[in-house]
């Protein structure tokens, strides 16, 4: 199942690796595959100074844990993304948040499942009938329904 991480779960799981949102990164990798764009990059690099303050680690540790939580995640150029699609993605996103328009624009291209935090978000875009969205705990009963039934062969 192709799952489309968006930049708030990363940042929830660079801020703390141990959680729910770092486990599923780490420990899906017979039931999901994990892409994102190259935005998610430059929002990293933009937010650096405040995740080093909020972390309280070095800048070394810092790159450690980035690539410790990105290194199952395919990075697709969001250049490949028809412009039909992007438009799509960013009409359906007007008054909710237009800086998620790549990650919108992805899920739909690749056909797969937007994976976020971001309760404004996932409320905007349920109330226009998208339906290929999930908050984490959506994610995690998904998982483990996969699990059980993969127990069950």
């Amino acid at each position: 199942m192709k799952i489309i991480v968006d930049t708030n779960i990363i940042f929830s799981a660079i801020l703390n690796s141990n959680s729910r949102i770092g486990w599923i990164l780490l420990n899906s990798k017979n039931h999901f595959q994990f892409f994102t764009c190259y935005y998610l990059r430059l929002e990293i690099q933009k937010h650096r100074n405040k995740l080093l303050k909020l972390t309280h680690i070095s800048d070394e540790e810092l790159d450690e844990l980035i690539n410790l939580v990105t290194h199952k995640i395919t990075f697709i150029n969001e250049n490949i993304i028809p412009k039909k699609t992007l438009i799509k993605a960013e009409d359906q996103l007007q008054g909710i948040d237009p800086n998620d328009t790549v990650f919108v624009a992805l899920t739909k291209h690749i056909n797969g499942i937007l994976w976020t935090g971001d309760i404004k978000l996932y409320n905007g875009l349920k109330a226009r009938k998208f339906k290929k969205i999930m908050l984490t705990e959506e994610l995690n009963q998904l998982l483990e329904r996969l699990k059980l039934d993969q127990t069950d062969l």
